[in-house]
C-alpha cells in the first residue's frame, strides 16, 4: 500500500487508540482538537490538513445516555458524520466510518450488509443518520458496522463484569441478546485491508456468536443467567444482533481475542 496522508477523528477513543498505534504517522485529533458537531470547524480542520484518507471513530457510544441526551446523540452520530463527509468530498479523500449492529431491530437472527436497518433505539437512530448523511454527501466512503467493542483503552463490558465480579457474590447477566464481540486491536489491524476495498458498506468483527451472559462467563466465574425482562434498561436492545460479514476475510474467534485482551491487560 502506498504512503498516504491520514486523519484519525476520535483518536483517543477505545477504537482510536488503538487506530493510531496502527497507524502511528497519521494526524491524530481527539474531541479537544475538533468538534465533529461543528460544521464550518469540521470542514475548515479537515481542508488544511488535506488528508488522502480519514478514519472517524468518533461516537456518542452510552446506549443508555442517548434515551436521555437524543440532541448530542444525533449531532455527534447523525450530522457530524455528515459534515465529515462534506469535508472529504470537498478535497477528494477517501473516508472510513464506523457504525454498529444497533441499527438493526434484532427480528433477525443475522444481519448482512444488503438488509434494511431499523433501529429500536436512539442510538441505533443516530447512526443510521449518520450512515446516510455520509451517503448523501460523498462516494468514496467505507462505512463499516461493527458490535460489541472492547478494548485496553476504554471502559467496556470485559472491565465492567471484571469489576462487578469483585464487588459482587454473582452478577446477573441476560443470557436472551446475541452478538459478536469484537476486539478493537483486531479491528484497527484490519483497516489498512478495509482502506483498499471498494466504496460501500461492511459488517466486520471477530467470529463466532455469543450471548451477553456466554461473554460474561468466559470472563467472570459467578454468572448467573437472566432475562432482558428482568433487567431492564432505558434503552432496548435488539434480541439478535450478529453481522455477518460476506465482504472481508473474517477475523480470529472473539475468544482468542479476549485471551490476548486479557493477558495485555494485566502485563
Amino acid at each position: 500500500m502506498k504512503i498516504i496522508k491520514t486523519l484519525i477523528i476520535g483518536a483517543s477513543g477505545m477504537l482510536g487508540s488503538d487506530l493510531c498505534k496502527v497507524l502511528p504517522d497519521s494526524v491524530k485529533l481527539t474531541h479537544r482538537d475538533l468538534d465533529i458537531t461543528d460544521r464550518e470547524q469540521v470542514i475548515e480542520s479537515i481542508g488544511r490538513i488535506d488528508p488522502d484518507l480519514v478514519i472517524n471513530a468518533a461516537a456518542y457510544t452510552n446506549v443508555d445516555g442517548c434515551e436521555d441526551n437524543p440532541e448530542l446523540a444525533f449531532q455527534v452520530n447523525g450530522f457530524g458524520p455528515g459534515y465529515i463527509a462534506e469535508a472529504c468530498s470537498t478535497i477528494g479523500a477517501k473516508l472510513v466510518h464506523f457504525s454498529t449492529d444497533y441499527v438493526f431491530d434484532g427480528s433477525k437472527k443475522e444481519y448482512v450488509e444488503s438488509d434494511i436497518p431499523n433501529p429500536i433505539n436512539v442510538y441505533g437512530h443516530s447512526k443510521l443518520l449518520g450512515e446516510k448523511k455520509i451517503i448523501e454527501n460523498m462516494d468514496d466512503y467505507r462505512i463499516v458496522r461493527i458490535s460489541w467493542l472492547f478494548g485496553i483503552h476504554g471502559e467496556n463490558f470485559v472491565e465492567t463484569m471484571l469489576r462487578l465480579s469483585r464487588e459482587m457474590d454473582t452478577v446477573k447477566v441476560v443470557h436472551n441478546q446475541f452478538g459478536k464481540p469484537t476486539y478493537t486491536m483486531d479491528l484497527a489491524t484490519k483497516i489498512k485491508e478495509i482502506i483498499e476495498l471498494d466504496p460501500g458498506i461492511y459488517h466486520i468483527t471477530n467470529d463466532g456468536v455469543c450471548s451477553w451472559c456466554e461473554f460474561a462467563s468466559s470472563i467472570i466465574d459467578n454468572v448467573i443467567p437472566c432475562t432482558s425482562e428482568e433487567f431492564p434498561r432505558k434503552a432496548k436492545r435488539p434480541k439478535y444482533s450478529v453481522l455477518i460479514n460476506n465482504k472481508t476475510e473474517p477475523m480470529r474467534h472473539w475468544k482468542e481475542a479476549l485471551k490476548v485482551y486479557l493477558k495485555e491487560r494485566n502485563a
